[in-house]
């Protein structure tokens, strides 16, 4: 039924991307000390179950678009290095989408927190 072999060898695949995310993607990085403010800052206000959900939903969203940000523009870069105008269209928009969830976060961060404060 489960091949527990291959689930951890999935498992290590997987934390291998994050190490790689961890040390090649500065952006990433940010939003990992971004978010480890948030969460101390949760313990801290005892803020309440349904904004420990939101803030978790925030802070995946984010991740989560850092990392098809990212994997986006290194297809990009191995598929057409530059050489379309498109390329840097993509980049753009992608960085923009990234930045667009970054800064709703802090909006619902401030939501969440200014009361506290």
């Amino acid at each position: 039924m489960f091949n527990i072999v291959k689930l951890f060898k999935s498992f290590g695949h997987a934390f291998d991307g994050i190490i790689t995310l961890l040390r090649q993607e500065q952006n990433f990085r940010l939003h990992v000390l971004a978010s480890a403010i948030v969460i101390v800052c949760g313990f801290y206000f005892e803020i309440r179950p349904w904004q420990w959900a939101l803030l978790v939903i925030m802070i995946c969203l984010v991740f989560i678009l850092e990392m098809i940000n990212t994997i986006v523009e290194r297809l990009l870069d191995v598929l057409k290095p530059r050489l379309h105008e498109y390329v840097k269209d993509i980049k753009d928009i992608m960085s923009a989408m990234v930045l667009i969830s970054a800064l709703s976060s802090v909006a619902v961060g401030l939501i969440i927190f200014l009361p506290y404060l």
